[in-house]
């Protein structure tokens, strides 16, 4: 019989938690909305239902409303822009223009992956 070198039992056990923990890691908007400048160069989780579709092809802007049970973001996306009034799970990335005193300004959220 083998034994498993402790060094790897840690690592398989780090990375199945790693998975559990991304299955089950969804941020809710209230979170980000209330605090901004903690979620600053961070990638997170959101779910909910897309509402309010906005495109300018002048400037190549698509951008939808996410709604969940806590509050509401602007998101933008590079892709087609979702189907209204379903619920949806992305992935986005969330940068601020400026961090001032510890609150943020021109907070922007881009969608980088859609699970629909």
């Amino acid at each position: 019989m083998k034994i498993v070198p402790p060094l790897v039992a840690c690592l398989f056990i780090l990375l199945s938690l790693a998975g559990f923990v991304h299955a089950s890691g969804i941020t809710a908007i209230h979170e980000i909305n209330t605090s901004p400048a903690n979620f600053d160069g961070k990638t997170v989780t959101l779910k909910g239902v897309t509402k309010d579709p906005t495109r300018i092809p002048v400037i190549d802007l698509k951008a939808y409303v996410l709604e969940d049970n806590s509050g509401e973001l602007i998101i933008l996306t590079d892709s087609d822009l979702p189907r209204m009034g379903v619920e949806i799970t992305v992935r986005v990335h969330i940068e601020n223009l400026a961090i001032i005193k510890g609150e943020a300004l021109g907070t922007t959220v881009v969608e980088l992956q859609r699970y629909e």
